[in-house]
């Protein structure tokens, strides 16, 4: 998948989302939130790229990604379409030669970033709730990007790696956002709105 597959996926899957709850309401503000930060990233992405930044694109591109479906998995969200495309179907664009050294950092940076980030939460809701469960899969599906994240970065692959990361992030900070998961550590590398 190369820059422009990923910023055009983003877009698209942010044209056809809209919050779910009742305007105004407590669920309706949390998916907002969700829309206004993939939004951001999407746009940081077009920004980076536009700029010959590769790196930063890919990452923000990813992260939005993240927040995006978590936002759709958790509820607070909804598509007009029932399908979102998956970024990890097929292998990502190599970035320029020129960039690599900047690739290789920012991916060993984002790999300890997610590491830090899993274990600085904890679920919110009370155990034996649906909150609670669909918390403990948020954690899931991050420490799946974050092993997987890993795998790649060891084979060579690091732009997937970085895409892996980036997307786990997202999950985890829209997370937090929805109030599945508290932060007992770490505050700072969070984004939350």
């Amino acid at each position: 998948m190369n820059l422009h597959e990923c910023q055009a996926l983003l877009a698209g899957s942010l044209s056809g989302t809209r919050c779910s709850g009742p305007e105004g309401s407590p669920h309706w503000h949390t998916g907002q939130s969700v829309l206004r930060m993939a939004s951001a990233y999407e746009s940081d992405g077009r920004t980076f790229m536009t700029g010959g930044d590769p790196v930063n694109a890919l990452a923000a591109f990813l992260y939005g990604l993240g927040w995006l479906h978590c936002g759709i998995a958790s509820g607070l969200l909804v598509r007009q379409e029932a399908r979102d495309i998956c970024p990890f179907t097929g292998t990502f664009e190599r970035v320029p030669a020129d960039q690599s050294a900047k690739l290789d950092e920012k991916t060993g940076r984002y790999a300890h970033l997610l590491t830090t980030a899993i274990d600085s939460v904890s679920t919110a809701p009370y155990r034996g709730t649906p909150a609670h469960a669909f918390a403990v899969q948020v954690c899931f599906i991050a420490g799946v990007y974050l092993a997987r994240g890993n795998r790649v970065a060891a084979s060579g692959k690091p732009e997937e790696a970085l895409a892996c990361f980036s997307y786990g992030h997202g999950w985890i900070d829209a997370g937090v956002q929805a109030g599945l998961l508290s932060i007992h550590a770490h505050h700072e590398i969070f984004t939350v709105d």
